[in-house]
């Protein structure tokens, strides 16, 4: 879902004909694709820290917002940039394109003996 929003979001920056500056079209182009590529599971830490940056930077005004902005309200904005974070410290899913491409990963915790009590 936070990739899907961020293709919407991208897709309104793309859109905003009020404003149409090169910085506004690098910011829609690159938040559309990063939401691509979080929803189909390439490249998903990059691209969720991305999505994650990208949202607080139009939350706290660091990038120009276009008009018809999702992130006005801070329940939002805040749920977005911890499901992005979410993402990009537990990774990829089981069916994301970056598992058939490199692997699944395995945590193996190792075995710590027990002391005996007594």
């Amino acid at each position: 879902m936070v990739g899907i929003t961020a293709i919407i979001q991208g897709g309104v920056y793309l859109a905003d004909r009020n404003n149409p500056t090169a910085e506004i079209w690098l910011i829609g182009t690159l938040v559309v694709a990063s939401g691509i590529s979080l929803s189909i599971g390439f490249l998903t830490p990059f691209a969720g820290g991305l999505i994650a940056f990208a949202t607080l930077g139009i939350a706290l005004s660091w990038l120009p917002s276009p008009t018809p902005n999702f992130f006005n309200a801070p329940l939002p904005t805040i749920l977005v940039i911890v499901v992005a974070a979410a993402v990009v410290f537990l990774g990829p899913g089981f069916l994301s394109l970056d598992c058939r491409l490199f692997g699944r990963r395995e945590i193996i915790i190792p075995h710590s003996p027990r002391q005996p009590e007594r």
